[in-house]
This record gives C-alpha cells, sequence and structure tokens, in this order.
C-alpha cells in the first residue's frame, strides 16, 4: 500500500481527533511516511484462557494437490466435517480443523493425500490474541472501545514511522463509525456519510459516499457514474474493512492536491463501504474473532449465520451448501435470504431508479489468498460478456500492487478458487 499523504494543517486535524477520542499527542508522528502498522506484537504475553479455550486445540494445515480428483475429494471431505477452509486453489487448500479431527479427515481422503499436509500455523491463538489492539484485563475478559467510551486503548504507541494514529491497529465498528463522521465534518465538499441499510441486528450498514460534482460544465448531465468498494462481508477478515477505510481516507486528503485523485473524484462517485456485515464484524470483537458469516438464524439453532458473498440472487445456487447451515459457505435457503445482501441490492436498486446512478464497478475486498479474482465465481465454463475488460483490469491491479509493494497476486477466475465449484467439480449443469 502507498504511503498517507499528508493533511493540510495536520496540528488542527490531529487537535479535532484528540478532542473526539481522547488520544494521546501525536505531534510526534505526523512526517513519517510508512505504512500504518494494523498489528502490534505481543509476543511477551500468552493469550488469556478464553482464547485458549476456544482456539488452542486447533490447526492450520495447508494440503497439497496434485490432481483434480484430490481437489474434489478434498473438497467433499471439508464439507462433510463443516471445516474452515481459508484457501483453496488448484495447487493447495489453507484448513482450520481441531487437532483431534485431523485422523477424520484423513480417513475420508485419497491415500494420495495422507502424508500431503504440513502445518501452517503453529500458534493459532497467539496469532489471534496478537491481532486485538488491547490486551486483556486481569479477569482474561478482552478489552474494547464501545460506544460510551471512544478512546483507543491506553497501549497505543506513536512511532517516527507512524502519522495517524487510527491506522496504527485495528478499529472496532464503535470507532469507525465516528471517524466516518469526522471525515464527513473535516470535507464536507466531497464527503457525505449515507446509510446503505440496516442489518439482521438492527444496526446501521454506513458508507461514504465520495464524490464532486463540477458546476461549469457545459455538457448535460447524465447519470452519475458510481463504483462501490466494500470490505468485511466475512466478519473475521479486519484486514479488508482497514483497507476500504484507507483508500477512502487517501482519495479524500488526496483531493485537490493530486491531479489524478481529483479527476477521479469530480468524473465519478465512490461508494465506500467498510464492512456490509457489521453484526458479524461487532462479534469478532466480542465473541469469536474467526466468525466469519453473518449473525442470522438458520433452520439449525446452533448453526447460526449465511455467507453474504454467496447469498446475492444472480446465478445463485445454494443447493450445495442449501442443506449445511454449519457450513461456512451456507447460502441460504434461497436468493437474498441474508438480510445484508438484500439491504444493499435495494438500495442500488433504488440509485439507479431514483437518484440518477449508473454504477460501473464493484471491488469486494477480502483477505488472506493475496489474489485477484474476476467473475463469474459461479461456473469456470460460462464467461461474463466483459471478459477481456475483467482480466486486463484483474491484471492492471496485480501490476500495481507488485509496483507499490513487491507482493505478488495471482489473476484467475473466482470460480477457481471456490470450494463450492470443487465439489461440483467445476461443472454446471445447463
Amino acid at each position: 500500500m502507498v504511503s498517507f499523504p499528508s493533511l493540510p494543517n495536520p496540528p488542527i486535524r490531529d487537535g479535532v481527533v484528540q478532542y473526539i477520542w481522547g488520544a494521546p499527542s501525536i505531534q510526534q508522528s505526523i512526517h513519517g511516511n510508512a505504512r500504518p502498522k494494523l498489528c502490534k506484537s505481543s509476543s511477551s504475553s500468552t493469550p488469556p484462557p478464553p482464547v485458549l479455550a476456544r482456539y488452542g486445540e486447533d490447526v492450520v494445515l495447508r494440503f497439497n494437490i496434485k490432481s483434480p480428483e484430490e481437489s474434489k475429494a478434498l473438497a467433499v471431505a471439508t464439507n462433510a466435517l463443516f471445516l474452515d477452509v481459508w484457501e483453496f486453489n488448484s495447487e493447495w487448500a489453507d484448513i482450520r480443523l481441531a487437532k483431534d479431527v485431523v485422523p477424520s479427515l484423513l480417513g475420508l481422503l485419497p491415500s494420495s493425500l495422507h502424508h500431503a499436509h504440513t502445518p501452517l500455523m503453529h500458534d493459532l491463538a497467539q496469532t489471534i490474541y496478537e491481532s486485538y489492539p488491547s490486551p486483556p484485563s486481569a479477569d482474561g475478559s478482552l478489552q474494547f472501545p464501545s460506544e460510551s467510551h471512544r478512546g483507543f486503548s491506553a497501549s497505543l504507541r506513536t512511532s517516527p514511522n507512524e502519522n495517524n494514529i487510527f491506522f496504527q491497529e485495528y478499529q472496532p465498528l464503535s470507532v469507525i463509525i465516528p471517524w466516518m463522521r469526522l471525515l464527513q465534518s473535516l470535507f464536507p465538499s466531497h464527503v457525505r456519510m449515507i446509510n446503505i441499510g440496516t442489518s439482521y441486528e438492527g444496526r446501521d450498514i454506513p458508507a461514504l459516499r465520495v464524490g464532486v460534482h463540477p458546476t461549469n460544465s457545459e455538457k448535460p448531465s447524465g447519470p452519475r457514474k458510481s463504483i462501490i468498494i466494500t470490505g468485511g462481508s466475512h466478519a473475521r477478515e479486519w484486514i479488508s474493512t482497514s483497507t476500504v477505510n484507507y483508500v477512502a481516507y487517501s482519495m479524500i486528503t488526496a483531493y485537490g492536491k493530486s491531479h489524478w485523485t481529483t479527476k477521479v473524484v469530480e468524473e465519478f462517485d465512490w461508494i465506500f463501504i467498510p464492512t456490509i456485515n457489521p453484526d458479524g464484524y461487532v462479534y469478532t470483537w466480542e465473541n469469536d474473532r474467526l466468525w466469519r458469516k453473518n449473525r442470522q438464524p438458520t433452520n439449525l439453532r446452533f448453526c447460526k449465520g449465511l455467507d453474504i458473498d454467496r447469498a446475492y440472487g444472480f446465478e445463485w445456487d445454494g443447493e450445495v451448501s442449501k442443506t449445511n447451515p454449519c457450513s461456512e459457505s451456507f447460502s441460504g435457503d434461497g436468493p437474498f435470504q441474508a438480510v445484508e445482501s438484500r439491504r444493499l441490492a435495494n438500495w442500488a436498486r433504488n440509485e439507479t431508479e431514483n437518484n440518477n446512478v449508473e454504477f460501473v464497478g464493484f471491488l469486494d475486498f477480502h483477505s488472506y489468498s493475496q489474489q485477484v479474482l474476476y467473475p463469474y465465481s459461479y461456473s469456470c465454463t460460462s464467461a461474463p460478456p466483459s471478459l477481456e475488460n475483467l482480466e486486463e483490469l484483474a491484471l492492471g491491479l496485480a501490476k500495481a500492487i507488485r509496483y507499490a509493494t513487491g507482493e505478488t497476486y495471482g489473476v484467475t477466475s473466482a470460480c477457481e478458487g471456490s470450494v463450492t465449484m470443487k465439489q461440483k467439480g467445476k461443472k454446471k449443469s445447463e
């Protein structure tokens, strides 16, 4: 990721931040250009009992795959055992499971996979513990900022290499929302906070609309071209939420100073949705760090949640996971059963039908796999009509990431990484 642009009058901006959140002075940190550090090291401390009890017996294994038959067998087995698949591509699959479940998994696999796995994460509980910004209290409970107390954790440290306190650590929803309000207040000329709808549990799904409509154009006003950028569809993927916030912040603060940014802010409206799954996101902070789905009940009382990513109506095909509400990929009993997917679709339809908006782009941030995926995900045999443009855009994104960070991102169709498609042998009945 690129470094933060400098804000005009940084002491004023920092003073406002300190006034609202009671944060320590950051005068000494506003001159750095390093990328923000979102996770602080806690290697000197051990996870508290609640974290150890939930994750202490879990491991993450990587299975190396050599054939389509192995791929399908592994996908079917992980689905049968309700396992948590973190990545699944043509070469390997990363799977989180309890240590005592490993023999059961191997028993369902062909012999060629019995010794094809290696431990990928040796201490899952410690890794999870280090992702939280605040250390536990003396009684072992995790402490997070709340709506009634918006202060950052007492452990927040400033550094000459960090220049924005918001991006030093992951932030809970109770901090993200007032931060979004602050951006609207500081940059009213091109930032507006909007509400996409309400989640299953009644939380707002907040967004920032960034854009400027020049008034000196003699051209007739057509539909306003708009681009949606979302994160947090899968609740535990905190970096996706932080990345949406970071991209929004970078664009907002660069307007009027960067020619390219000014141009795209005037030509498009940008809709930044930090988390389309606020219920799940809050749950990861307060209960289960690795919760993935939303918090909507299913027909099994002990298996809550729908995968919002798979709940949209276009070519909905939930037959594989329909009978398995415990699956991390459960898409519900029908299209748009996940409340949040329905809210986003209804909001987008209203924008196009009543507010003269034309959506021309949709970018959904996820984490872990380092891939740029383009449509379709429901089928590996059907191709979108704009396939060539999508491939060119995906390759361009991967190239930009490599130039900026040195990291290599793979580029492929979304169906190639779909566990559901692996179970179906990447074929779809027509």
